[in-house]
């Protein structure tokens, strides 16, 4: 096990990331920000607390369970996501920790657009670490960190670090 992102980085890199989604998003009102749970939902929780300490906004935040959007052996067609804002021409930032095959955020998109019809969907992630199976990119990283295929990336967001394994 290593550890890639420290507690010291790991604050500054989610400061960054808020703020690039300010700048890229200059209407702030109009930004709901969506956490794929578990892993997340957290990042996504911190990043609406920054803007609103950077802003004095306080966007929406939702959670979205993506098991009945999977495409594998884990999909559970009795978990439905239901939002308490209404996502119609608002801009979607989906969250998550890793992004790896993109196989996940495939899964969260195809919820959302259940749910309704943002005006544009945009995708921050804490870690990227390559190997996408779908031609799918963040808007949003924290770090790129290129992996081998064996390698797992752990980010524990109670100890505010990145672990490679």
């Amino acid at each position: 096990m290593k550890t890639i992102i420290e507690k010291e980085h790991f604050g500054r890199s989610l400061k960054r990331m808020t703020h690039e989604i300010i700048e890229r998003n200059e209407d702030l009102t109009k930004v709901v920000l969506v956490g794929i749970e578990k892993k997340g939902t957290p990042i996504a929780k911190e990043i609406k607390e920054l803007i609103y300490s950077f802003e004095g906004v306080d966007v929406p935040l939702e959670a979205i369970n993506i098991s009945s959007h999977r495409d594998d052996g884990k999909k559970n067609l009795d978990e439905k996501t239901i939002f308490k804002n209404d996502i119609n021409d608002k801009i979607i930032i989906l969250v998550d920790d890793v992004l790896y095959t993109g196989r996940s955020v495939r899964a969260a998109i195809d919820a959302i657009m259940d749910m309704g019809r943002p005006s544009k969907i945009e995708l921050a992630v804490f870690v990227d670490r390559g190997h996408r199976e779908l031609p799918i990119r963040a808007d949003f990283v924290g770090k790129s960190i290129p992996t081998s295929r064996d390698e797992k990336i752990v980010c524990d967001f109670e100890n505010r670090e990145v672990i490679l394994k």
